[in-house]
């Protein structure tokens, strides 16, 4: 479970990352990141299943990997990082080990992006 202090719950926290995060896509998820230099959080995580991903019981289903593979990797991320998931349509058909590979190679390209144009708030 990840604990309240590493959940993005505020609308604002989504709208800031949405607006000066980038942003990085694959098959059946996007990601946005942004790094806060001014604030002293630990790395906070956000997810985005919406209904197009498919009813209740596929959209839970969704969530609940993303939330586990996010578990174990939030000590990959840096201190003051915002970073959200969204699942796209096709996240509700893929396996877990695809979501997995996934959400590693998303935080990746997302630190790499975030690194070469130094966006920082």
């Amino acid at each position: 479970m990840i604990t309240a202090a590493h959940r993005i719950r505020s609308g604002d926290d989504f709208r800031r990352v949405f607006k000066a995060g980038v942003r990085v896509r694959s098959d059946h998820l996007m990601a946005h990141s942004l790094i806060v230099s001014d604030d002293s959080h630990a790395a906070r995580v956000g997810f985005i299943v919406s209904k197009a991903v498919g009813n209740a019981v596929r959209r839970n289903r969704v969530k609940r990997r993303l939330r586990e593979i996010m578990r174990v990797r939030l000590d990959s991320l840096d201190p003051g990082a915002l970073f959200v998931i969204r699942a796209l349509p096709q996240a509700a058909e893929a396996e877990f080990a695809v979501l997995e590979s996934e959400v590693t190679m998303l935080m990746d390209k997302a630190q790499k992006k975030l690194e070469s144009r130094g966006r920082r708030t």
